[in-house]
């Protein structure tokens, strides 16, 4: 029996009319319960019918406000992914409520959830509006954010003005009443549920009618929460008095930081605030501290790639310079590699835009540019304080390309970044800042081109035969490669590919570096002196051994550690 049969039993629909619909749903490709639903029949009358068929209780949802306490017993992105969601607790046993409770899929990934909590449970039929009702009440980020925007609501009210915020609110000399006030409690939520939540960034964006929230996990924007435009002013202003802003310039872009202690560990914001037509976009970049400094091994750095960079982090002088776009994790590769330097036996000072990490043993200074002291000058200043080993936040000029190269003539071995696509892309991009290849030559070690990709879960992921328009688009992608590379590279039956569970909700956790280094031998030393073309120089690292990041990239495909897909998105 069907449940449209129930309908038809129950005097809904006429067997004739369920026929012609059912004529209508393959012609329009429209489904059955759509157009049910356009003839008036209740979402609550088509799930009573499927609970009978499929002998499963049905659960009409009068209490939207389910407590916390139930909620927390089931993960959000979980219950959002298989639609489930828990409803109550009764008589030791918990009660779920499913939009599909035939699902195969959503039962297992049901029972591996609940047989954590160690408590019986029963299923109920919901429908997919009682569904989406419950999932607005989940406390996280939204429901939290829901319950600040109530009393922003309520203060605006009591105020006797319900288009504008009260300017106490914002910016009152009283702080309890700040601790208090809903902008601030919002303010506070967002950045408690970034840092929970492993998020690198926060973007705060004006769209006219919404202000969109949006957090950077593993390289990924996503949109966390959507608020009401009239709070823009609000949040921005908030966090303007954090960072010690300017509250009243919103013509131009504006930066500072601000620190603050989030589950009881000591948390660094850099703020950027930047005008649009719709108001002033904030990015808010977290730094935690705690997270410590990984090894060249944690990275991702093996074979060849670690041998080639420990070898130039041992030389007495030279430059070493990680590229790679913003947020490749090119200052956490310079940080590992700091760490492996005998800070006893060397000065090693570093100049920095921020201090992300402190590393013990190296006298770290930030830069200044707003009273002059910027990366330019403070290598002057670091050339006077008899270093063994200089790190350089970034070169960004021709002045500081300029003293990194004198540094690394003098006998200092200089660390420094460059944003550039390729590490061979590193070398017409010094020349064009005014580097002349003789004095480039002689002086640089290796350069390291990187990025970072997502890493499978290992309990998140499906097996794709290597075959049809996968098998295609591999032969194509080792076409490209030289032959010995081609060899080195062994096809395999089956790759992997994420798909979402309730212990990875997104199919991939934690990153994975991709790298590629170039080392300067006596054969790439002759060739920067005849020709600083980037082919050119790519065919002469080729010869020396160097794998390119695309490379590496199908190297970890093919060990099940990323997907196809994420080689593209790089």
């Amino acid at each position: 029996m069907q449940f449209t049969d129930v309908l038809v039993k129950n005097g809904f629909i006429s067997q004739e009319d369920l026929q012609s619909l059912f004529s209508s749903s393959r012609e329009e490709n429209v489904s059955v319960e759509d157009l049910l639903k356009a003839r008036g029949i209740l979402g609550s009358q088509i799930s009573e019918a499927k609970a009978e068929v499929m002998g499963v209780p049905y659960r009409i949802i009068e209490k939207k406000d389910i407590s916390f306490d139930i909620l927390k017993r089931i993960p959000e992105e979980a219950a959002r992914h298989y639609k489930f969601v828990p409803l109550a607790v009764k008589d030791d046993v918990l009660e779920i409520g499913m939009v599909d409770p035939l699902n195969i899929e959503a039962k297992e990934a049901l029972q591996f959830t609940i047989s954590k909590l160690n408590i019986p449970f029963k299923i109920f039929l919901i429908s997919e509006d009682d569904f989406n009702s419950v999932m607005s009440e989940y406390k996280g980020l939204g429901g939290e954010v829901t319950k600040v925007l109530g009393e922003l609501e309520m203060a605006v009210i009591e105020a006797g003005d319900q288009e504008t915020i009260p300017e106490e609110i914002i910016d009152s000399n009283s702080k309890q009443f700040i601790e208090e006030a809903p902008v601030t409690k919002m303010v506070a939520v967002i950045l408690k549920h970034a840092v929970t939540g492993n998020a690198s960034d926060i973007h705060i964006e004006p769209t006219g009618e919404k202000v969109k929230v949006r957090f950077r996990v593993d390289g990924v924007l996503r949109t966390s929460i959507v608020l009401p435009a009239h709070v823009h002013d609000a949040i921005v202003s908030r966090i303007k008095i954090l960072s010690n802003l300017k509250l009243d310039e919103k013509r131009k872009p504006q930066d500072n930081r601000f620190g603050a202690r989030i589950n009881n560990r000591a948390i660094d914001f850099r703020v950027s605030t930047f005008p649009t037509f719709f108001g002033e976009k904030v990015v808010i970049r977290i730094l935690d501290p705690e997270k410590g400094i990984n090894s060249l091994e944690d990275l991702g750095l093996s074979g060849r790639n670690l041998e080639v960079v420990r070898r130039g982090i041992k030389k007495p002088y030279g430059i070493i310079l990680v590229t790679g776009p913003t947020g490749s994790g090119k200052s956490t590769t310079l940080y590992s590699m700091l760490h492996e330097l005998d800070v006893e036996k060397n000065n090693v000072v570093s100049l920095e835009d921020p201090v992300e990490y402190n590393i013990k043993g190296v006298s770290q200074s930030q830069v200044r540019p707003e009273i002059g002291y910027d990366f330019a000058s403070g290598l002057r200043s670091i050339l006077r304080q008899d270093p063994d080993m200089i790190m350089v936040g970034e070169i960004r000029d021709k002045e500081t390309a300029a003293l990194a190269i004198h540094a690394a003539l003098t006998g200092h071995l200089v660390f420094s970044t460059l944003h550039t696509n390729s590490a061979v892309g590193a070398i017409p991009r010094l020349i064009d800042m005014g580097v002349d290849p003789f004095l480039l030559a002689p002086t640089l070690t290796l350069v390291m081109g990187q990025r970072l990709s997502r890493k499978l879960c290992p309990n998140s992921r499906k097996e794709i035969a290597v075959e049809g328009f996968v098998k295609e688009k591999i032969e194509r992608e080792m076409a490209k490669m030289p032959l010995e590379v081609q060899k080195e590279l062994i096809v395999p039956n089956a790759i992997y590919q994420g798909i979402p569970s309730p212990v990875c909700p997104q199919g991939a956790k934690g990153r994975k570096g991709l790298f590629e280094v170039l080392e300067k031998t006596p054969e790439i030393e002759e060739m920067l002196l005849k020709n600083t073309t980037e082919p050119a120089v790519l065919a002469a690292a080729r010869k020396q051994g160097m794998r390119t990041m695309r490379e590496e990239g199908m190297k970890a495909v093919f060990n099940g550690i990323i997907s196809l897909e994420e080689i593209d998105r790089l």
